[in-house]
């Protein structure tokens, strides 16, 4: 084990996944020689060189629609879009292509796609930089969609996603960059998708949450314990595939629900972890879900 913060663990999965497999190639805006905007890619262009680690221009839909024609010709192509707000101008090419590929081609090609963003508030961001489209994505038959919320999981999910056959959007929480250190496993670290974590024990009441919530519900249920309260934190990591399993387990036991989400509250997957909710464990509530989300 060595302590990360969730930066330098995706930088190392990325350089090992590169080493382990010369397919991978990764290309976006900045990504080779600047490092990444963030620093996410530093190192990469200096030790794969300029045909592996591709600076691309400043057109997001050229940066997904290149990620379609590199799986086709075999590639295992990580693209970077700069922020996941500006994937607004890629959707034509994500939803429309990328999700597509395999169905299109009716199974012909494995489009192992993964695009990598970076998302949230907190960070002084204006306007795109801070967008929450996670619940947008994961209306989108064909895409997965993954939502660390520490560096272990960071590094092992990444991992995983980069070696899955199907296009997978890979979010990473702004704020946990550098805010969020944890001990993360050396060598090979694989989390398999659509497996949640219980970031918190608990029985009075159940918080769920992805990405960077699940810290703030982690400092709330610490803050709750000192009140004698016990809070569960479910921190789901995958949102498509989804462990309803997780859900259920967590609502049976608990009984009282928050489910909490960074983007607007109408039509945000938080709804969809509602219905989740009333659908598998509906007579295990003891009082209505509530949600916690940003502003419409």
């Amino acid at each position: 084990m060595t302590e990360l913060n969730m930066l330098e663990a995706i930088n190392e999965c990325l350089h090992a996944e590169m080493g382990r497999d010369d397919r991978v190639i990764v290309l976006g805006e900045d990504v080779a020689r600047t490092g990444g905007v963030f620093r996410v890619t530093e190192g990469l262009f200096e030790k794969f060189g300029e045909h592996r680690v591709v600076d691309m221009p400043l057109a997001e839909g050229a940066i997904a629609g290149a990620t379609v024609g590199l799986a086709i010709a075999g590639m295992v192509p990580v693209a970077e879009m700069q922020f996941l707000g500006f994937a607004y101008q890629a959707m034509h090419q994500i939803a429309g292509q990328v999700a597509r590929l395999r169905y299109r081609t009716q199974g012909r090609f494995d489009p192992a796609i993964t695009i990598r963003a970076p998302f949230g508030g907190g960070v002084r961001t204006p306007e795109l930089h801070s967008d929450s489209l996670e619940g947008q994505l994961a209306n989108v038959p064909g895409l997965k969609v993954v939502v660390p919320a520490t560096a272990a999981d960071a590094k092992g999910l990444l991992a995983s996603s980069i070696r899955d056959p199907d296009p997978v959007m890979f979010l990473e929480p702004l704020r946990g960059y550098r805010g969020i250190r944890d001990n993360v496993p050396d060598g090979e670290h694989l989390v398999p998708l659509g497996s949640a974590r219980t970031a918190r024990p608990g029985g009075d009441a159940v918080v769920i949450a992805w990405s960077h919530q699940v810290e703030l519900a982690c400092r709330a249920s610490d803050r709750l314990a000192a009140e004698g309260l016990s809070v569960r934190v479910l921190d789901l990591r995958s949102l498509v595939p989804l462990d309803i399993a997780a859900i259920a387990e967590a609502v049976d036991a608990c009984g009282r629900v928050v489910v909490t989400e960074e983007s607007p509250q109408t039509g945000g997957f938080g709804g969809e972890v509602v219905a989740t909710v009333v659908e598998e464990s509906f007579w295990s509530l003891e009082a209505p879900v509530v949600r916690v989300s940003g502003f419409d």
